[in-house]
């Protein structure tokens, strides 16, 4: 497995995006309602709103809106929050850019506006030079890439040409991994600063890159098969809260993204903060608050990640002792079509994942908004928040009502911890302490 990104540290805590049209007061008005509440907040994410045009784009700042860019950066930044920029990768007539970057673009326009070919080392360095007199140099921490997962419908044809001789199909497919490898490269590394953000593709090939990918799906099951099983090639998946259609739905979504690569809500278009749901807001903060205390054992996770290529967020049949989900034998002699192999055929256990070394995530969803099954791996597993034991290999069954509205969490011992065993007394499990932030004995 490739070796994952060290990422921007805070960016592992919790993370708003704003509604589009917010300006600078609007932004620190819902920081301060942040605060009253006791909501933590690490990044505040500026969606479309923020630039003077963004379909296409100028990377430019909406100075109405936002009159001291700089000021407004370095407000958040004493407050502890960095701020994060969405932006897609073509480019507006409007923007400065435009005529330097016209002879390095492609033959077609997305939006009407300028498809670059960040092939192109003159391309390149053109947008990051921008970027970073404009952004990094105020003190933007880094960015969500839109529209770039290669969907001809809205990006440019098969048969587009661009002036590195990169065809159409191999430009659009790759796009996604062009920018990160750029922003990362050219504008972050380059200056020796830490970033996390956002993309809306990637493949295998990123999974060094410092960056998440995101997607329009928004079905909670959907949730949970994309944080598992984009582990399977060594990246990274994170859902998009957004809004719900009831108290019990908001609780659960909000708590599976609290237990993703990148804790978020996006409130672009619903202008939802994290307390919306009177009847469930506690128990909302209290997940966010969790995974502000996890912040230690997930930053290790990370570094397994970096280190070893252990993904930190990872499907169930890359979990030692895991039986691999529901099983059927396909029955009968060897048959060269049907059955070349004569093996079992398995279904994958998709809605439940590991979280870290240690931690089982099996969040409540849909029909199973209240009560649900986790299949455990062979081994020792404890209930996260009473430190009872929970079983080895068998199916448990869960509830809301038993866990106090707490997202269903099992575990086994700190394994990133070499040292802890020595202070294991006999007949002791090790846990994480929902209350004391720490691992202890029990």
């Amino acid at each position: 497995m490739a070796a994952g990104p060290f990422p921007l540290s805070g960016g592992l805590g919790f993370w708003h995006r704003v509604h589009a049209t917010f300006n600078a007061d609007q932004v620190k008005e819902e920081l301060k309602d942040f605060e009253e509440r006791n909501f933590p907040i690490d990044v505040v994410g500026l969606e479309p709103g923020w630039m003077t045009k963004s379909y296409p784009c100028t990377f430019e700042w909406q100075k109405k809106r936002f009159p001291d860019p700089a000021k407004f950066t370095r407000e958040l930044l004493d407050k502890g929050i960095r701020l994060n920029l969405w932006e897609n990768p073509y480019i507006s007539k409007s923007s400065r850019l435009y005529e330097s970057m016209y002879p390095l673009s492609g033959s077609h326009l997305v939006w009407l506006g300028l498809v670059p070919d960040y092939t192109l080392p003159k391309a390149r360095r053109l947008l990051t030079d921008q970027h970073h007199e404009d952004h990094i140099s105020i003190g933007v921490s880094g960015y969500k890439i839109d529209e770039v997962d290669g969907y001809d419908f809205w990006l440019w044809p098969d048969h587009a040409t661009f002036p590195s001789g990169v065809s159409g199909e191999a430009m659009r497919q790759s796009y996604g991994l062009l920018m990160q490898n750029m922003l990362y490269a050219d504008l972050f590394k380059k200056r020796n600063v830490r970033t996390y953000g956002l993309v809306r593709a990637g493949n295998g090939a990123a999974s060094g890159y410092p960056f998440v990918i995101y997607s329009d799906a928004y079905n909670h099951r959907e949730y949970l098969t994309g944080i598992s099983t984009s582990s399977l090639c060594g990246i990274l998946w994170t859902p998009e809260a957004r809004s719900a259609r009831s108290d019990r739905e908001w609780l659960n979504r909000m708590q599976t993204a609290c237990f993703s690569a990148m804790a978020q809500l996006n409130a672009w278009s619903s202008g939802k903060k994290p307390w919306s749901y009177e009847k469930v807001a506690d128990a909302v903060r209290d997940v966010i608050q969790l995974r502000m205390r996890l912040l230690p054992y997930l930053y290790t996770a990370f570094a397994d990640y970096h280190f070893r290529g252990i993904p930190p967020v990872r499907a169930m049949i890359l979990e030692d002792g895991f039986a691999g989900g529901n099983e059927t034998v396909i029955e009968g002699k060897l048959d060269g079509e049907m059955n070349p192999y004569a093996m079992d055929r398995r279904v994958e256990k998709t809605d439940q994942y590991m979280f870290g070394p240690s931690i089982l995530v099996a969040p409540f969803y849909e029909n199973q908004a209240t009560r649900r099954e986790v299949q455990l791996p062979h081994g020792n597993w404890y209930h996260f928040y009473s430190g009872n034991f929970a079983g080895n290999g068998e199916t448990i069954s869960v509830t809301a009502a038993e866990l106090g509205d707490r997202i269903p969490l099992v575990c086994q011992r700190w394994r990133s911890d070499p040292d802890a065993e020595r202070f294991r007394q006999p007949g002791q499990a090790c846990h994480w302490s929902s209350t004391g932030g720490a691992m202890v004995w029990h």
